[in-house]
């Protein structure tokens, strides 16, 4: 008998992180195909920050439950669902819905979570590991020796790009804050201040030529001077509009004007190549292609982590009911890694 109650999060409006709402209810029961995952760990992800302000571009109306991936077991199991994966730890990529003690998720959408790795560990790699690792090996298609500059190498994407550019023999410039700059050179990555140095002008002395790929979160001005770092043949790989989250006006704006210079840039002869990286993009019109990507790239970056090619970064765990906090400290800048949301 079940006697659980369903924990969720619910973002009701354009508010600060106090005013999300705890909210309880009955579990969720598993349709067809469907299977329900007792969360162990979710997190705090850039995502859930532009979305408390509206601002994230294809949000759903208010109110809903944020929570872009989850970590978590699978407690039952709708119909045509092998049965025998409940008790599995499993990952799930969801975009909304993850902040809550049950989740119901696709089973074609789970991806199992190799034995020996915790669910805390395995959530710092769901998102940002499936991100960081389209980018360096589906789209910039980076090879050993090459030189890349990271953007935000601390970041929840940039440390695990940087480590998982590392493992293939991949020189890396990062940029970062200065207090991030020894735990930086400790992984054998560049620091570059971009708050008191010029970044350009400090590439360029690291790598004459251009680099062989840029990856930038920033946007807008940004991404225009990372475009000019590339070398002939490179690739710029943009994935968020950063810089804007603070912004009024449009949320489509800042990600449309992008898509626009992208658009230019690649219309021009020579022979660079810019992408503005969208995690979800082929879903729609491709979903099994999807999902056997989504599953092959994850299994492969939680094989990173066993390795010990990637290390988790768990900045802090705090349970659910507690998100308001966990939102604070994700967005005051001070911590490095990923803050975990336990049920």
């Amino acid at each position: 008998m079940n006697t659980e109650g369903l924990v969720e999060v619910v973002l009701p409006g354009k508010v600060e992180p106090e005013g999300l709402e705890i909210r309880h209810g009955a579990v969720p029961a598993a349709g067809p195909g469907q299977v329900v995952i007792r969360m162990e760990a979710t997190g705090v992800s850039f995502a859930e920050q532009q979305m408390r302000r509206g601002r994230y571009y294809d949000q759903p109306a208010f109110p809903f439950v944020p929570g872009y991936d989850l970590v978590g077991t699978i407690l039952t199991t709708g119909e045509g669902v092998e049965p025998a994966l409940a008790g599995t730890r499993v990952a799930a990529l969801v975009k909304v819905g993850g902040w809550a003690s049950h989740v119901l998720v696709d089973a074609a959408d789970v991806v199992p979570v190799p034995d020996g790795i915790g669910a805390a560990e395995a959530e710092t790699v769901v998102v940002n590991g499936i991100t960081a690792w389209q980018m360096l090996h589906r789209k910039a298609r980076v090879r050993a020796g090459q030189t890349i500059l990271v953007h935000g190498a601390n970041g929840g994407v940039g440390s695990v790009l940087v480590q998982l550019a590392q493992a293939a023999d991949v020189k890396v410039i990062g940029t970062a804050s200065a207090r991030h700059h020894d735990a930086l050179r400790e992984r054998g990555v560049i620091p570059v201040d971009y708050r008191t140095e010029d970044v350009a002008a400090r590439v360029r002395e690291l790598a004459p030529a251009g680099v062989d790929a840029v990856f930038d979160h920033v946007g807008g001005r940004s991404a225009v001077d990372s475009w000019h770092l590339l070398a002939p043949g490179s690739t710029l790989v943009s994935y968020g509009s950063a810089s804007t989250r603070d912004d009024e006006g449009s949320k489509q704006w800042p990600v449309l004007k992008l898509l626009g210079r992208v658009w230019l840039w690649n219309a021009l002869p020579n022979r660079r190549r810019a992408y503005f990286f969208n995690v979800w993009a082929g879903r729609a019109l491709a979903k099994n292609r999807f999902r056997a990507q989504l599953r092959a790239d994850l299994t492969q970056v939680f094989g990173a982590l066993q390795r010990g090619d990637v290390t988790a970064q768990i900045a802090a765990q705090l349970p659910l009911t507690r998100v308001a906090d966990a939102l604070r400290l994700a967005e005051s800048g001070t911590v490095a890694g990923k803050v975990v949301l336990n049920p």
